[in-house]
């Protein structure tokens, strides 16, 4: 819903059902409404409104329901939200799952959730560099406006730093400096094309491993970090970053892949077509 379509009325009458019925006894609205929430102090309620059709600016109900009272509902201020943001305020339904939450976000503006069932959307990236590249992209998308679903995400970060403990060769090699990655063993980084001085052992994804090989003409211990291959296909919808897509995205069953280089359009995309057709 629209926050032009919500009214909120200031009353001194305690928010009962009682009162409220009594209230509304011949009530008239402006066309645009739909919902009144009704606040005395700091109590809430919230009524959904049925208006007689007509070409009028103001017109009167045709019936009226109560969707929440004072002990069912939340309140919420946060001027920097967007109260129109669907992600936004499935993560403030997922903090109160069984209450009705009136929210006050940017400009003042008043909206509420009411049974709103948050989608999870699982984001799996390497680190470092931290944070996650496709997490902040996602973060951006899900901020930006236009993704159309309630999603929330829970973050899987394949640490590349963690694996330097499964190395046994002289050497370790990363397939890019701005990794930042360090270690108590010398470090090469792939995209440099070093010479190599020691037998290494490639933490990286496949491509890097065939890139090694393109290189050196050897094959290479190798241990695999590549995030799509730590995709966990238990029904959870899940976004990852893959080299082998070069523009736009791929959906397979539940899993959609952006670009190494993914821009926030793309994962916007991405995002709204994963959720597509899902309840």
């Amino acid at each position: 819903m629209h926050c032009k379509d919500v009214s909120v009325h200031d009353v001194d009458i305690p928010l009962t059902t009682e009162n409220i019925n009594k209230m509304m006894q011949d009530w008239t609205t402006y066309v645009r409404t739909e919902y009144i929430v009704f606040r005395n102090k700091d109590k809430y309620a919230v009524v959904s409104l049925e208006k007689e059709s007509g070409s009028e600016l103001f017109r009167k109900l045709i019936s009226f329901h109560i969707l929440a009272l004072p002990e069912d509902i939340m309140f919420v201020n946060d001027p920097k939200l967007d109260v129109l943001n669907i992600p936004a305020l499935a993560c403030i339904q997922s903090e109160y799952p069984e209450k009705t939450v009136i929210v006050q976000g940017m400009f003042s503006h008043v909206n509420f959730i009411k049974d709103l069932k948050p989608v999870k959307l699982r984001v799996i990236d390497n680190v470092p560099p931290a944070p996650s590249k496709l997490g902040i992209l996602v973060n951006m998308a899900l901020n930006s406006g236009f993704v159309e679903h309630p999603v929330i995400t829970d973050s899987i970060e394949v640490d590349m730093a963690e694996r330097i403990w499964d190395v046994n060769t002289p050497a370790i090699m990363f397939p890019c400096e701005v990794s930042g990655l360090t270690a108590k063993k010398p470090v090469y980084f792939l995209d440099k094309a070093p010479k190599l001085e020691h037998d290494v052992t490639l933490v990286g994804c496949h491509l890097s491993e065939r890139v090694f090989f393109s290189l050196y003409n050897k094959e290479v211990p190798f241990i695999n970090v590549c995030p799509m291959d730590h995709v966990i296909h238990d029904g959870v919808k899940t976004i990852v970053k893959c080299c082998k897509v070069k523009s736009g995205f791929i959906i397979e069953g539940d899993v959609a892949t952006v670009p190494w280089g993914a821009t926030v359009p793309e994962v916007v995309s991405a995002i709204n077509a994963l959720f597509k057709g899902s309840k």
